[in-house]
Protein backbone atom coordinates (compact mmCIF):
# COMPACT_ATOMS: atom_id res chain seq x y z
CA UNK A 1 0.00 0.00 0.00
CA UNK A 2 1.40 3.38 -1.02
CA UNK A 3 0.65 6.50 1.01
CA UNK A 4 2.05 9.99 0.79
CA UNK A 5 2.13 13.41 2.51
CA UNK A 6 3.87 14.46 5.71
CA UNK A 7 1.22 14.04 8.39
CA UNK A 8 0.18 10.40 7.87
CA UNK A 9 3.74 9.26 7.26
CA UNK A 10 5.11 11.09 10.30
CA UNK A 11 2.33 9.50 12.35
CA UNK A 12 3.36 6.05 11.18
CA UNK A 13 7.06 6.76 11.76
CA UNK A 14 6.29 7.78 15.33
CA UNK A 15 3.69 5.13 16.15
CA UNK A 16 3.97 2.25 13.68
CA UNK A 17 7.45 2.23 12.14
CA UNK A 18 7.19 -1.54 11.75
CA UNK A 19 4.38 -0.99 9.22
CA UNK A 20 6.73 0.88 6.85
CA UNK A 21 8.58 -1.13 4.21
CA UNK A 22 10.19 1.65 2.18
CA UNK A 23 10.30 5.41 2.75
CA UNK A 24 10.78 7.56 -0.35
CA UNK A 25 12.22 11.06 -0.02
CA UNK A 26 11.67 13.37 -2.98
CA UNK A 27 13.22 16.45 -1.41
CA UNK A 28 15.97 17.32 1.04
CA UNK A 29 15.42 16.74 4.73
CA UNK A 30 17.34 17.93 7.76
CA UNK A 31 20.61 15.99 8.23
CA UNK A 32 19.72 14.94 11.77
CA UNK A 33 16.29 13.77 10.64
CA UNK A 34 17.80 11.84 7.74
CA UNK A 35 20.32 10.19 10.08
CA UNK A 36 17.47 9.22 12.41
CA UNK A 37 15.46 7.71 9.58
CA UNK A 38 18.44 5.72 8.36
CA UNK A 39 18.68 4.02 11.77
CA UNK A 40 15.10 2.74 11.59
CA UNK A 41 14.09 -0.71 10.41
CA UNK A 42 12.87 0.27 6.97
CA UNK A 43 14.55 1.14 3.71
CA UNK A 44 15.02 4.82 2.87
CA UNK A 45 15.34 5.84 -0.78
CA UNK A 46 15.94 9.22 -2.35
CA UNK A 47 14.00 9.68 -5.59
CA UNK A 48 13.48 12.56 -8.06
CA UNK A 49 10.34 14.64 -7.66
CA UNK A 50 8.99 13.57 -11.04
CA UNK A 51 9.36 9.91 -10.07
CA UNK A 52 7.48 10.61 -6.84
CA UNK A 53 4.75 12.34 -8.85
CA UNK A 54 4.45 9.33 -11.12
CA UNK A 55 4.12 7.00 -8.12
CA UNK A 56 1.17 8.91 -6.69
CA UNK A 57 -0.36 9.99 -10.02
CA UNK A 58 0.77 13.61 -9.55
CA UNK A 59 -1.03 14.09 -6.24
CA UNK A 60 0.46 16.48 -3.69
CA UNK A 61 3.00 14.14 -2.09
CA UNK A 62 4.84 16.91 -0.17
CA UNK A 63 8.14 15.24 -0.94
CA UNK A 64 7.56 12.07 1.08
CA UNK A 65 5.96 8.72 0.25
CA UNK A 66 5.94 5.32 1.89
CA UNK A 67 5.20 1.75 0.93
CA UNK A 68 3.50 0.26 3.97
CA UNK A 69 1.88 -2.99 5.07
CA UNK A 70 -1.70 -3.52 4.01
CA UNK A 71 -4.28 -2.67 6.66
CA UNK A 72 -5.85 -5.83 8.08
CA UNK A 73 -9.63 -5.55 8.24
CA UNK A 74 -11.41 -6.73 11.38
CA UNK A 75 -14.58 -8.79 11.56
CA UNK A 76 -17.53 -6.79 12.86
CA UNK A 77 -18.47 -9.55 15.29
CA UNK A 78 -15.30 -8.73 17.21
CA UNK A 79 -17.02 -5.44 18.12
CA UNK A 80 -19.98 -7.06 19.87
CA UNK A 81 -18.37 -6.74 23.29
CA UNK A 82 -17.60 -3.03 22.80
CA UNK A 83 -19.68 -0.10 24.05
CA UNK A 84 -19.47 2.52 21.28
CA UNK A 85 -19.58 1.45 17.64
CA UNK A 86 -20.03 3.43 14.43
CA UNK A 87 -21.81 1.99 11.37
CA UNK A 88 -21.43 3.65 7.97
CA UNK A 89 -24.23 2.91 5.52
CA UNK A 90 -23.19 3.17 1.88
CA UNK A 91 -20.49 5.81 2.35
CA UNK A 92 -18.07 5.80 -0.57
CA UNK A 93 -16.16 9.08 -0.36
CA UNK A 94 -12.78 8.03 1.05
CA UNK A 95 -12.05 11.61 2.11
CA UNK A 96 -15.17 11.65 4.28
CA UNK A 97 -14.47 8.17 5.60
CA UNK A 98 -10.89 9.10 6.51
CA UNK A 99 -12.07 12.22 8.33
CA UNK A 100 -14.69 10.14 10.18
CA UNK A 101 -12.08 7.56 11.19
CA UNK A 102 -9.80 10.26 12.57
CA UNK A 103 -12.64 11.86 14.56
CA UNK A 104 -13.98 8.50 15.75
CA UNK A 105 -10.60 7.61 17.21
CA UNK A 106 -10.44 10.98 18.97
CA UNK A 107 -14.02 10.63 20.31
CA UNK A 108 -13.60 7.16 21.80
CA UNK A 109 -15.41 5.05 19.20
CA UNK A 110 -14.19 1.47 19.59
CA UNK A 111 -14.95 0.07 16.14
CA UNK A 112 -16.28 1.12 12.72
CA UNK A 113 -18.25 -1.04 10.30
CA UNK A 114 -18.54 0.16 6.70
CA UNK A 115 -21.62 -1.39 5.07
CA UNK A 116 -23.22 -1.41 1.65
CA UNK A 117 -19.96 -1.46 -0.31
CA UNK A 118 -18.03 -4.51 -1.44
CA UNK A 119 -14.61 -2.88 -1.54
CA UNK A 120 -12.92 0.27 -0.28
CA UNK A 121 -9.58 1.73 -1.28
CA UNK A 122 -7.95 1.86 2.14
CA UNK A 123 -4.79 3.76 1.13
CA UNK A 124 -6.52 7.17 0.87
CA UNK A 125 -8.40 6.40 4.08
CA UNK A 126 -5.07 5.87 5.85
CA UNK A 127 -3.89 9.16 4.39
CA UNK A 128 -6.97 11.27 5.13
CA UNK A 129 -7.27 9.79 8.62
CA UNK A 130 -3.66 10.94 9.15
CA UNK A 131 -2.72 7.36 9.98
CA UNK A 132 -5.43 6.92 12.63
CA UNK A 133 -6.92 3.98 10.69
CA UNK A 134 -4.14 1.84 12.18
CA UNK A 135 -5.50 2.71 15.64
CA UNK A 136 -9.15 2.11 14.77
CA UNK A 137 -10.62 -1.39 14.35
CA UNK A 138 -12.37 -1.18 10.96
CA UNK A 139 -14.61 -3.79 9.38
CA UNK A 140 -16.20 -4.11 5.95
CA UNK A 141 -19.55 -5.88 5.73
CA UNK A 142 -21.81 -5.65 2.69
CA UNK A 143 -25.15 -6.47 4.37
CA UNK A 144 -25.99 -3.79 6.92
CA UNK A 145 -29.02 -5.71 8.18
CA UNK A 146 -26.86 -8.61 9.33
CA UNK A 147 -24.74 -6.08 11.22
CA UNK A 148 -27.75 -4.33 12.75
CA UNK A 149 -29.35 -7.62 13.84
CA UNK A 150 -26.16 -8.90 15.49
CA UNK A 151 -25.58 -5.59 17.26
CA UNK A 152 -29.17 -5.51 18.55
CA UNK A 153 -29.08 -9.07 19.84
CA UNK A 154 -25.80 -8.21 21.61
CA UNK A 155 -27.53 -5.50 23.62
CA UNK A 156 -26.69 -2.38 21.63
CA UNK A 157 -29.09 0.54 21.26
CA UNK A 158 -29.04 1.83 17.68
CA UNK A 159 -29.16 5.56 16.99
CA UNK A 160 -29.36 6.77 13.41
CA UNK A 161 -28.68 10.26 12.09
CA UNK A 162 -31.47 12.00 10.19
CA UNK A 163 -32.58 15.63 10.01
CA UNK A 164 -36.07 14.70 11.22
CA UNK A 165 -34.83 12.99 14.35
CA UNK A 166 -34.85 13.95 18.02
CA UNK A 167 -32.29 16.53 19.11
CA UNK A 168 -29.29 14.46 20.25
CA UNK A 169 -28.97 16.70 23.31
CA UNK A 170 -32.38 15.50 24.54
CA UNK A 171 -31.60 11.81 24.22
CA UNK A 172 -30.73 9.67 27.24
CA UNK A 173 -28.03 7.45 25.83
CA UNK A 174 -27.57 3.77 26.60
CA UNK A 175 -24.14 2.49 27.61
CA UNK A 176 -23.91 0.10 24.65
CA UNK A 177 -24.64 2.34 21.70
CA UNK A 178 -24.27 2.46 17.94
CA UNK A 179 -24.35 5.51 15.73
CA UNK A 180 -25.46 4.82 12.14
CA UNK A 181 -24.52 7.39 9.49
CA UNK A 182 -26.06 7.36 6.00
CA UNK A 183 -24.33 8.02 2.73
CA UNK A 184 -23.39 11.41 1.37
CA UNK A 185 -26.35 11.80 -0.98
CA UNK A 186 -29.37 9.90 0.30
CA UNK A 187 -28.80 9.41 4.01
CA UNK A 188 -30.43 6.40 5.65
CA UNK A 189 -33.05 4.37 3.83
CA UNK A 190 -36.53 3.94 5.29
CA UNK A 191 -35.85 0.25 5.84
CA UNK A 192 -32.73 1.00 7.89
CA UNK A 193 -34.57 3.69 9.87
CA UNK A 194 -37.28 1.15 10.72
CA UNK A 195 -34.63 -1.03 12.40
CA UNK A 196 -33.27 1.74 14.63
CA UNK A 197 -34.13 2.32 18.27
CA UNK A 198 -34.01 6.09 17.91
CA UNK A 199 -33.44 8.63 15.12
CA UNK A 200 -31.36 11.59 16.23
CA UNK A 201 -30.44 14.92 14.73
CA UNK A 202 -28.43 18.08 15.32
CA UNK A 203 -30.53 21.13 16.08
CA UNK A 204 -29.31 24.07 14.02
CA UNK A 205 -29.51 27.76 14.83
CA UNK A 206 -30.23 28.76 11.23
CA UNK A 207 -32.06 27.18 8.31
CA UNK A 208 -29.70 24.94 6.40
CA UNK A 209 -30.21 21.81 4.34
CA UNK A 210 -27.61 19.60 6.00
CA UNK A 211 -24.04 19.24 7.16
CA UNK A 212 -21.32 17.25 5.47
CA UNK A 213 -21.53 13.68 6.79
CA UNK A 214 -18.08 13.82 8.39
CA UNK A 215 -18.96 17.10 10.15
CA UNK A 216 -22.36 15.84 11.32
CA UNK A 217 -20.77 12.58 12.42
CA UNK A 218 -18.15 14.46 14.44
CA UNK A 219 -20.78 16.48 16.30
CA UNK A 220 -22.90 13.41 17.02
CA UNK A 221 -19.95 11.30 18.15
CA UNK A 222 -18.90 14.04 20.56
CA UNK A 223 -22.40 14.33 21.99
CA UNK A 224 -22.68 10.55 22.31
CA UNK A 225 -19.64 10.21 24.53
CA UNK A 226 -20.47 8.87 28.00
Amino acid sequence: MLIYAKQPIQYLIQNYPNKIKTLYLAKEVDKKEYARLMKMNFEVKRIPSDAAGAMCKNANHQGILAEIDEYELHHFKSFLDKEFVLVLSGLTDVGNIGAIVRTAYAMGVQGIVACGVKNLNLAPIVRTSTGALFDMPFALEHNIFDVINDLKTSGFCLYGADMGGVDIRDVKLKQKRVLVLGNEGEGLSKRIVSKLDEVVSIKMSHKFDSLNVSVAGAILMDRMRI
